[in-house]
């Protein structure tokens, strides 16, 4: 018998993800979302066709034991990119601020009529990023060690 992985699976390994369609992106989304970064951590190489995140990312495979166990909830460093980029654009992000701390919502693929689209990050109060894209291909990779969320907990999103 088989059966789907689990985040409790994953345990304390860094994640290493692709995403090459719209349901591949939804884990990626789960997981990246509450994910934050400051817009000295976002890069656009239009050379590379490619735009880049370093998030500081909530271990969501993690939350579960860590709230069980009574332990810190953790973060890691990740990294996020976009490849096959066209274009970039942003709604109410302001790229002249370098200290504002931007928090990922969700990652959606919005279809174009045959491969590409567009590659749409909601962010926490309403802004967003918006990258135009040949096809999709999302990755998500961990690239540090988890360490203690400063905040001691995970962002409460209930109303």
């Amino acid at each position: 018998m088989t059966q789907d992985a689990t985040f409790e699976d994953g345990g304390d390994r860094p994640l290493n993800l692709g995403a090459f369609d719209a349901d591949d992106l939804k884990v990626l989304s789960a997981l990246a979302q509450d994910g934050v970064f400051s817009i000295t951590d976002m890069s656009w190489s239009p050379a590379k066709r490619q735009l880049a995140f370093l998030i500081n990312r909530l271990r969501h495979e993690d939350l579960d034991l860590a709230t069980r166990m009574g332990r810190p909830v953790e973060r890691v460093r990740s990294v996020l990119v976009v490849d096959n980029v066209e274009a970039v654009a942003s709604q109410g992000v302001d790229r002249s601020d370098k200290d504002t701390v931007l928090s990922i919502l969700s990652i959606d693929f919005e279809a174009g009529e045959d491969a590409d689209g567009h590659v749409l990050l909601t962010l926490a109060g309403d802004g967003a990023i918006r990258a135009r894209v040949e096809a999709l291909e999302v990755a998500l990779r961990d690239v540090t060690r988890p360490y203690a969320a400063p905040s001691g907990k995970a962002p409460d999103h209930k109303l």
